[in-house]
């Protein structure tokens, strides 16, 4: 009888990697006071994009070649989730933590362009106070942590659509 690998192992393994990268790309975003930068949303997609793709060619490798759709997209999400999870903690952390300032100058930026809309002063503050109701650490981890399964259980969907090798005889 053929022991079957773990997808679940490496789900785990590329998580953590994916989640140290997240974690990296965050606090550069940090230091580089680049929080409204699109660029870093377009470098976080790319990396996950990475990471899923290469733990699945992983699986599917030392699996024999093969990894079925359902496969795929579970170990993406499970993937998704332990990434989630460490990048949301340091993220948090570094707002309650190292910087607390952050938010503040995020809300100072965003009156910034809120301002330069020619939005009046009652319609910039109804927008900023509504927007920091959402801006509590545990909103935040959690929806840091959700936003990242959604994402990569989306993407995961297609990728494996396209990684995926079924066997010929289900019965193997």
């Amino acid at each position: 009888m053929n022991e079957q690998p773990s997808s679940t192992r490496l789900a785990l393994k590329w998580g953590v990697i994916l989640g140290i990268v997240l974690m990296l790309i965050t606090l550069v975003l940090y230091l580089t006071d680049q929080t409204t930068n699109p660029w870093f949303s377009v470098l976080t997609l790319a990396v996950m994009i990475a990471a899923l793709i290469l733990a699945m060619q992983e699986y599917r490798k030392v699996n024999g070649g093969f990894m079925s759709y359902g496969e795929g997209v579970g170990m993406g999400a499970l993937l998704s989730g332990v990434a989630g999870i460490l990048a949301s903690a340091f993220s948090t952390f570094y707002n309650v933590v190292i910087d607390p300032t952050i938010q503040q100058r995020a809300f100072e930026q965003a009156r910034e362009r809120l301002e330069n809309q020619n939005m009046s002063d009652e319609q910039i503050d109804q927008a900023l106070e509504f927007s920091q109701k959402f801006q509590s650490p545990g909103f935040t981890f959690i929806a840091g942590v959700f936003g990242t399964i959604i994402m990569g259980a989306l993407l995961s969907l297609i990728i494996a659509a396209f990684i995926r090798r079924n066997k010929n005889n289900p019965f193997d």
